[in-house]
């Protein structure tokens, strides 16, 4: 899945003809965009960043391990939305689950880093990143 972010204060759709519509599904969102049949679409694309979501496994892996620190039930749905705090998690609880996602990936994570671990998602794509880091 490709996330879209805008890196500048520009705006993206400059025309009010445009019309943008985003669908959810299993996680992922779909955006598609449309302008009601013209051929040059009035967007700029300057300033657009592209990054790849993690792999799912990554996700579940991270589900796993948040799971198991947290001591969650089986009833608890943990998914790559999740946010620690949501779960429970303290700021003793985030140490501990970033410390079993160093062990569980063999990476260090930085302090300034952790501390913008908010969901699973996050865990997980910070993850990708250092481990591609480490292998490169």
């Amino acid at each position: 899945m490709a996330t879209f972010t805008k890196a500048s204060s520009t705006n993206l759709l400059s025309a009010p003809q445009l019309s943008v519509a985003s669908t959810r599904i299993s996680g992922l969102k779909i955006v598609s965009f449309s302008d009601s049949g013209r051929r040059n679409l009035p967007v700029s694309f300057r300033g657009l960043q592209i990054s790849c979501a993690a792999k799912p496994e990554t996700v579940d892996k991270v589900c796993n391990i948040v799971r198991k620190q947290l001591a969650l039930k089986e009833d608890v749905s943990v998914n790559g939305e999740s946010e620690f705090v949501s779960l429970g998690a303290d700021s003793l609880d985030t140490v501990e689950i970033v410390m079993g996602l160093e062990e569980e990936f063999g990476i260090t994570v930085e302090e300034e880093s952790a501390q913008s671990i908010a969901t699973v998602q996050d865990a997980a794509d910070l993850i990708e990143k250092l481990v591609e880091k480490n292998t490169a």
